[in-house]
């Protein structure tokens, strides 16, 4: 799950979601002559390979925080939908109905079913989109960017946490007799043998049917295999000492989270980071990975095992959101969620605020309505007192005036 869903456009030649520093599809100018972008969008830049990605992400991280995303945010999302159910990127005239030109992919339909969901009320085109999800589903029980392309971690992953946010049981999602798991096991490398990434997921197979280590699948793998999305929260309970990779205990999903976890714990023991692996990117970060290693590293052993990439990313991880924009933020939110560090003091960075200001203005946080509604409330109630008993000791006042003039004119009477 990454911030540039454009790279799965070119995952017959590249590996999907890896992002070089500080560099996104969301921060690439636009086009010259590209169209005024829609007013409800998120981002600033050519939505062409992203927007629906983007506008999910953002969506969901306000709705995380207790922001209520504007209005209009969520009706374009929701115009982007085809009839079949499916999400393009980005669709430039949503009043035109989708026809065989227009390229649906499953990452972008699971991202916004994730959104939807979340947001509430909008079951019927969540329920569209997820049974346009089944209906693509692969032979070995995974899904590929787009319909009928080969299975790969990252995009069965994302359509998991999908199921799961629109109350499916994704186990039970099955293609034959082939569910997601039996895919994303497919996917993990042993713990034992002779190769490198031991616990690891794949992207996919290679040509020959190998798998090497790719650590950006390994942390979609980890959160799916748990059963969870984007939003996932930090394991209870959790051990000390950390994930270790074992092959024993058979192919379970959560053998082979606790599996990827252990190689990704090894991948950030150095520096804190994951590397790119982008031509001419060689040891530097990529800060969109490390924050869904956080994520994963989080959900699977709990909060203290993605303590160091967590504070790497607090550190350093300014910049690249602010040039990547609007998912790179929502990224950083989730990091934030899974681990219960405070989104609004994110190593001094106040997330929410700079989400916010990506897109249209939100309505009110959920719950502050209510909250100040309280609070005039008891204000009210409080002014209300002070005014009776004002009113009370004026009638009180006069009357007594009032009998006491009287009195004196019965006294003053021969």
């Amino acid at each position: 799950m990454k911030i540039r869903p454009s790279a799965a456009v070119l995952a017959a030649v590249a590996v999907i979601g890896i992002s070089a520093p500080a560099v996104a599809a969301d921060s690439s100018p636009s086009p010259s002559g590209s169209p005024a972008l829609p007013s409800g969008l998120y981002g600033s830049t050519d939505p062409k390979y992203d927007g629906v990605w983007r506008q999910s992400l953002a969506l969901l991280a306000q709705h995380t925080v207790g922001v209520r995303p504007a209005a209009e945010a969520v009706d374009w999302l929701t115009g982007q939908q085809c009839a079949n159910g499916a999400f393009a990127p980005f669709r430039p005239d949503a009043s035109r109905a989708c026809d065989a030109k227009v390229m649906v992919d499953t990452n972008s339909t699971a991202a916004a079913v994730q959104a939807l969901a979340a947001l509430g009320g909008h079951d019927a085109a969540t329920g569209k989109a997820v049974s346009w999800l089944k209906s693509v589903q692969n032979a070995d029980g995974g899904w590929g960017y787009a319909p009928g392309g080969p299975s790969d971690t990252n995009s069965t992953s994302v359509v998991i946490g999908a199921l799961a946010a629109a109350g499916e049981k994704p186990a039970a999602v099955r293609k034959g007799d082939k569910s997601p798991y039996d895919a994303l096991l497919a996917f993990a490398l042993p713990c034992s043998g002779d190769h490198a990434g031991a616990g690891a997921f794949a992207y996919q197979p290679d040509k020959k049917g190998k798998l090497a280590a790719n650590a950006d699948a390994t942390a979609a793998g980890v959160v799916a295999a748990l059963g969870q999305g984007m939003t996932a929260r930090a394991a209870q309970g959790a051990g000390s000492g950390g994930p270790r990779c074992s092959d024993s205990g058979g192919s379970t999903s959560a053998r082979a989270a606790a599996n990827g976890a252990s190689y990704l714990t090894g991948a950030v023991a150095a520096n804190g980071y994951l590397t790119s692996v982008l031509p001419g990117a060689t040891d530097q970060p990529d800060y969109g990975n490390t924050a869904d290693a956080v994520v994963a590293l989080a959900a699977q052993g709990g909060a203290a095992q993605a303590r160091k990439p967590l504070q790497w990313l607090e550190k350093h991880s300014e910049a690249w959101a602010k040039q990547s924009g609007p998912a790179a933020y929502a990224q950083l939110v989730f990091a934030a969620h899974a681990t219960g560090t405070d989104p609004r003091d994110f190593g001094g960075l106040d997330l929410v605020e700079r989400l916010n200001a990506t897109g249209p203005a939100p309505q009110k946080a959920a719950g502050a309505s209510a909250e100040g509604a309280t609070d005039i409330a008891k204000d009210n109630s409080t002014y209300g007192i002070w005014w009776g008993a004002g009113i009370l000791l004026v009638v009180v006042i006069g009357v007594g005036l009032l009998l006491g003039r009287r009195k004196g004119r019965k006294v003053r009477q021969p």
